[in-house]
């Protein structure tokens, strides 16, 4: 899982995909639960994952309007996933809000004496997530999203794996908590070796 430390030091987010638009899209967690976890809850929140997914590296200040504009491309962008994997047309409405996000001006990486920075407002930020969405969708890896096994889990992920078989988002996060519920659960169903017949 990848992670970047933010300017106090404490991160927020998770990155276990490591393409900007399948993380935005896992910002709402367990969308299948009763009450997903969303992540983005208010501005602040937005900001930080900028910052820490490095689409932008200076505060963009976002609003509640830039807000309520990310979780709708956000959604827009699951949908339009969602729709590939079960094998549908895509919804119009889904379609247009990204096209729309990603025809106004991406961040822009500058240089200078300390190295590289990109310094975005939200517009361009949710820009360069559409941005990579439309990359995705409309690329080779589109044939290779998935949606993680386990079921409290959500996350879309691309399956590079040899023979297209990857489970997980993680293996550190969701893989480790499948095999560990799986060893568990057999443990349970076991006999103690104290009760066994012997031959």
């Amino acid at each position: 899982m990848v992670t970047n430390t933010c300017q106090n030091g404490v991160v927020e987010h998770a990155f276990p995909c490591g393409n900007a638009a399948l993380d935005f899209v896992g910002t709402l967690r367990a969308r299948r639960n009763a009450v997903p976890l969303e992540k983005l809850r208010a501005p602040r929140n937005l900001d930080a994952w900028f910052r820490e997914s490095g689409v932008g590296e200076v505060e963009p200040a976002s609003t509640q309007a830039d807000l309520d504009r990310a979780v709708a491309l956000r959604e827009a962008i699951y949908d339009l996933i969602a729709t590939r994997l079960a094998g549908r047309d895509y919804d119009e409405h889904a379609l247009a809000l990204v096209n729309d996000a990603a025809r106004q001006p991406p961040t822009v990486p500058q240089l200078d004496a300390a190295g590289k920075h990109v310094r975005a407002g939200a517009e361009a930020a949710t820009s360069t997530v559409a941005r990579d969405a439309i990359d995705i969708l409309g690329g080779p890896d589109g044939a290779l999203l998935k949606e993680c096994h386990r079921p409290e889990c959500t996350q879309v992920f691309i399956d590079r794996s040899r023979g297209f078989r990857r489970e997980w988002c993680a293996m550190k996060t969701c893989g480790n908590r499948v095999k560990g519920a799986t060893y568990r659960a057999r443990q349970r169903g076991n006999l103690p070796m104290s009760t066994t017949t012997q031959p």
